[in-house]
C-alpha cells in the first residue's frame, strides 16, 4: 500500500501544557528568574514521554564521551563489523557538531561537563570553537560557534560576527539553515555586544524565503538550488527558522516573525506522519510532502521539540501533541522491528530509510514534483519500502537532545537581556 504523506491535524489550542512552569533544571550559570523546566512541564501532560525524554538524556550523557577526542568532537560514531563482532568507530572531526555539543552541554551540571570533556567545561569548549571558526569558510560553523560563544561561553566574538555580516551583506546565496543559525547567534550575543547588523540582515534574508504555504526553501534565494530542487525545503530548513524567528519575537517583539514561525510550525505538524514521523522533503509551493524518508531520530527527539517548545515559549501555539507523537516513534516505529535506541552503547541510531539505490526515490520525486506539484511515480513505495536502519550516531544529535529538553527559559531570557557590551578583554575573542 502506498505511504500517505498527507496527514492533517487540528489546530493546536493556545495553552500552557508544555511550558506551565516548574523548578529550574539548568546548570547554575544558565538558570534565571524565567527558567522553565521542560521535563517537569512534560510530566504533567505525558508522564510516559517525560520518562522517555529522561532516558534519552541519560543516553546523551553516556554517548557524548565516546564521541569526544582531542578537545573536539568527531563527525560520526559508526557501527562497523569486526572479524568476530560489531563495534563502533569514531570518524572525522566537525566544528559544527562541536559547537552544538557545547550548547547542549552548557545546560548540564559542571561535574558532568568535565566528565564528558575530560576536565574541561562547555565554557572552555565554546571558546575553542570561536577560535577555530575564525579560520573557517563554513558559514554554518561560524554561526554556530558565535552562538555557542555567547550562550555557553558568555562572550561576543567580534571576528565571527564580522564574518557573518560580510556573508549576509553579499549577493551570494546562503543556506536557509545557516541564515537561521546566524539570527539565533545574533540574538544570543546581543547582551554582550552589538549584533544588530547580523540580526537585521539575517532576518531580512530569512523572511524573503517564506513561501505562501508557510514553508522555507533549502537556499536563499530558492533558485540557487537549481531547477529541480528550487521548490524543496527539508525538515531542517523548517525547524531552524521556526526557532530563530520565535526568538526574534521574544527578544524584540515582531509580529511578522512570530506569524511566520507559527505558519511553518502549523504546516509541518499538519503533515506529520501517522506514527509521528517528521518527514524529510517538502514542497514549498503547495505545502505538501515531496519525499518522507529517511526519518531521522534527531528530528524526533530533539529538533522538532526544540523548535516547537521555543515557539511556545515565545508566546506561540502549543504543539505538545505533535511533540509527544514524534517522540513515540522512536520506540514504536512501524517501518522496522529492530530497536533504534541502544542505551547500553549511548546512542540512538541515526535514521530509517528506504531500501533503495542511493537517494533514488528522493531524486525521482524531486524531478516529478518539479514538473508538477504532487506528481509521484506509482509503485515507488512498493519497490523501495522503508526498512533500512543507518547504524551511526553523530554528536550534534545528542547535543541538540540535551539542549531541547534542558534549555527551558532561554527564549524568555532574551526579552530580559538588553543589548549591551562585554568586558574589553573579551571584545576580540
Amino acid at each position: 500500500m502506498p505511504i500517505d504523506f498527507k496527514h492533517s491535524l487540528p489546530l493546536r489550542a493556545r495553552n500552557t501544557s508544555l511550558v506551565s512552569g516548574g523548578r529550574p533544571a539548568l546548570a547554575p550559570e544558565q538558570a534565571g528568574p524565567n527558567s522553565l523546566d521542560r521535563l517537569e512541564a512534560l510530566e504533567s501532560v505525558s508522564p510516559k514521554t517525560s520518562t522517555q525524554a529522561g532516558r534519552f538524556l541519560n543516553i546523551a550523557k553516556r554517548g557524548l564521551p565516546r564521541m569526544h577526542t582531542g578537545g573536539t568532537f568527531g563527525h560520526t560514531l559508526r557501527a562497523v563489523k569486526t572479524t568476530s563482532d560489531w563495534t563502533e568507530r569514531l570518524e572525522g572531526d566537525s566544528l559544527r557538531y562541536t559547537a552544538i555539543a557545547a550548547l547542549g552541554l552548557s545546560y548540564i551540571d559542571r561535574a558532568a561537563q568535565q566528565q564528558i570533556l575530560g576536565g574541561d567545561t562547555a565554557f572552555d569548549l565554546a571558546h575553542v570553537c570561536a577560535v577555530r571558526a575564525t579560520t573557517s569558510a563554513d558559514m554554518g560553523a561560524i554561526a554556530l560557534a558565535a552562538w555557542a560563544a555567547a550562550e555557553a561561553g558568555r562572550f561576543h566574538s567580534a571576528p565571527l560576527f564580522r564574518q557573518l555580516v560580510q556573508i549576509l551583506a553579499s549577493d551570494a546565496p546562503v543556506a536557509t539553515v545557516d541564515c537561521a543559525w546566524a539570527l539565533s547567534a545574533g540574538l544570543a550575543a546581543r547582551q554582550f555586544g552589538d549584533t544588530g547588523e547580523v540580526v537585521s540582515l539575517a532576518t531580512n534574508r530569512l523572511m524573503s524565503g517564506l513561501s505562501s504555504s508557510g514553508l522555507f526553501p533549502h537556499m536563499l534565494p530558492a533558485s540557487a538550488s537549481g531547477r529541480f530542487r528550487a521548490h524543496i525545503g527539508c525538515f531542517a530548513d523548517q525547524v531552524y527558522p521556526i526557532q530563530a524567528l520565535s526568538r526574534l519575537h521574544a527578544a524584540q517583539p515582531n509580529a511578522e516573525a512570530l506569524s511566520a514561525a507559527e505558519a511553518c510550525a502549523e504546516r509541518i505538524c499538519a503533515l506529520q506522519g501517522p506514527a509521528g514521523q517528521w518527514w524529510w522533503h517538502y514542497d514549498t509551493r503547495n505545502g505538501g510532502v515531496v519525499e518522507g524518508y529517511p526519518v531521522y531520530s534527531v528530528h524526533q527527539h530533539a529538533m522538532a521539540p526544540m523548535a516547537l517548545l521555543d515557539l511556545r515559549e515565545a508566546g506561540g501555539s502549543d504543539h505538545s501533541p505533535a511533540i509527544i507523537k514524534g517522540m513515540r516513534w522512536l520506540d514504536e516505529h512501524p517501518e522496522v522491528s529492530t530497536p533504534l535506541v541502544a542505551s547500553e552503547k549511548g546512542v540512538i541510531w541515526r535514521k530509517v530509510g528506504r531500501r533503495e539505490p542511493r537517494k533514488m526515490v528522493r531524486v525521482l520525486s524531486a524531478v516529478t514534483t518539479a514538473l508538477r506539484p504532487g506528481l509521484h511515480i506509482p509503485g515507488l513505495d512498493t519497490l523501495f519500502p522503508p526498512g533500512r536502519i543507518d547504524y551511526e550516531c553523530r554528536p550534534y544529535e545528542l547535543g541538540w537532545l540535551l539542549y531541547a529538553w534542558l534549555s527551558g527559559g532561554v527564549v524568555a531570557r532574551l526579552a530580559a537581556a538588553p543589548a549591551g557590551d562585554m568586558p574589553a578583554t573579551l571584545k576580540e575573542m
